[in-house]
């Protein structure tokens, strides 16, 4: 089947210092599998937040000069609003930052919030919408929806599975910018297809010319007379173009097919890299920064069959546990509802508070360096806990129709240290060819799975 690779980073809600409004801050944002990563600018008083576009100061950042609201101080008593668990009425502020002439990266951090407002009172329709013309109009990354935790709660909803597919796709009405992110993923992986289909094309226009300049030749062999050129000739010439054209089209829709099918699985794979699980010690981290420490198993099924597999698994739990894997039981129907506390958005801080942070430069450099992934691994058990059930099991149920399985059939997914799938299939695993076919940590093969 597929995949990909999650931790919630870090949310804090801090009023920053008053500075001068020439002063510019960057956020950079971490994104897995989709390269190049994105990087969005928010000039003073605003802060680096784990939200992509977010104006994060408070309203007393604003000139104590000024008496007329502006749209960042409308932005940013929304903000504070929030953080006082006020959400209607930070909602009213972020609606006036519109109507107060925005320039665009307040309107993008009025319309990003304002989604994430609507997402926390269970507002699909309403949170999509404002996302829809902030991708379109202002330029927000759709990594940012992807790694956003405030937004959790909408990933689990049909309108961001709608969201997700005309962001794929492209258009007038969503914007290119994250197809474009995934047609750089797949001249990657697939370097040679654009050649093809120029070579498709070329081929297609030359078929074309020639059959345009021998039909007039083949009226004057059907007419016959003198001078009149060879009827056989000249109709297999004919013939031959045309067959040439018909094979072209068809090879540069295939390309094209097949292109459209791996821009939906790379899709699939960013969306599995962003799942998040919570380990032994109560850390949530994201599928990605497991990779080159655990090979995750994915468990899918009904309660009593998972919990079968993972007794027989306990049997060979010596020899699993040498090659590094790990159980992710996911239960069908356990969490139909988004477990999201009500104290502001995202998860509670109990919970991020030992967690990782996903985004930001700080991250970066901590998800590269040897502590941190040391940590880690160390923190990897036998099993871990799914953490957003329901967008574990619609990620899931569309992988099965992408295979031609029928959704909520037991499946399980074994993936490599790369993140990648190494094997797949219905029912349960065997744990003792799992043991014969996946080598220990230590050994040569397992370095080259890196």
């Amino acid at each position: 089947m597929a995949t990909a690779t999650l931790a919630p980073p870090r949310h804090r809600h801090r009023s920053p210092p008053i500075l001068p409004p020439s002063r510019i801050s960057q956020i950079c944002f971490f994104r897995g599998d989709l390269a190049p990563p994105s990087y969005f600018w928010a000039s003073i008083g605003l802060t680096k937040t784990t939200h992509a576009p977010i104006i994060n100061c408070s309203p007393s950042s604003a000139s104590p000069e000024v008496s007329a609201p502006t749209a960042e101080s409308c932005v940013n008593l929304g903000l504070s609003l929030f953080a006082k668990g006020r959400v209607k009425d930070a909602l009213e502020q972020f609606d006036t930052a519109l109507t107060l002439d925005p320039n665009p990266l307040e309107a993008q951090a009025a319309l990003y919030n304002k989604a994430c407002c609507h997402a926390y009172r269970e507002e699909g329709k309403k949170a999509a919408d404002c996302l829809r013309t902030a991708l379109k109009d202002y330029g927000l990354k759709f990594s940012t929806i992807l790694n956003d935790p405030d937004l959790a709660s909408f990933r689990a909803m049909p309108e961001f599975k709608e969201l997700q597919e005309e962001a794929r796709l492209g258009g007038e009405d969503i914007g290119y910018s994250f197809r474009r992110d995934l047609k750089l993923i797949s001249e990657v992986q697939a370097p040679f297809r654009g050649v093809r289909k120029f070579f498709y094309v070329a081929l297609t226009a030359a078929a074309g010319v020639s059959l345009l300049l021998t039909i007039p030749r083949l009226l004057l062999a059907v007419k016959g007379g003198d001078g009149a050129p060879g009827l056989s000739e000249t109709a297999g010439n004919a013939g031959i173009n045309i067959g040439g054209i018909i094979v072209l089209l068809a090879l540069l829709f295939w390309e094209n097919k097949k292109e459209e099918e791996q821009l939906a699985q790379i899709t699939r794979n960013e969306t599995l890299s962003r799942l998040p699980l919570r380990l032994s010690t109560n850390r949530i981290v994201e599928l990605v920064q497991l990779r080159d420490t655990a090979r995750p198993v994915i468990l899918a099924g009904n309660k009593e069959t998972v919990d079968a597999a993972i007794r027989k698994a306990e049997r060979f739990r010596t020899e699993l546990l040498k090659r590094q894997v790990i159980l992710v039981p996911v239960v069908w129907g356990k969490g139909r509802e988004p477990q999201i506390e009500k104290k502001g958005f995202g998860l509670s801080s109990k919970a991020t508070a030992s967690s990782l942070p996903s985004i930001g430069e700080e991250f970066d450099q901590r998800a590269q360096s040897v502590v941190a992934k040391s940590k880690i691994k160390s923190e990897i058990r036998f099993r871990a806990e799914v953490v957003s059930p329901v967008e574990w099991e619609r990620w899931i149920r569309d992988q099965q129709k992408s295979e031609g399985i029928t959704p909520g059939e037991n499946v399980y997914i074994i993936l490599r240290l790369d993140g990648r799938v190494r094997k797949s299939g219905r029912g349960m695993p065997e744990w003792q060819d799992i043991v014969k076919d996946v080598p220990p940590m230590e050994s040569i093969l397992s370095k080259l799975e890196r």
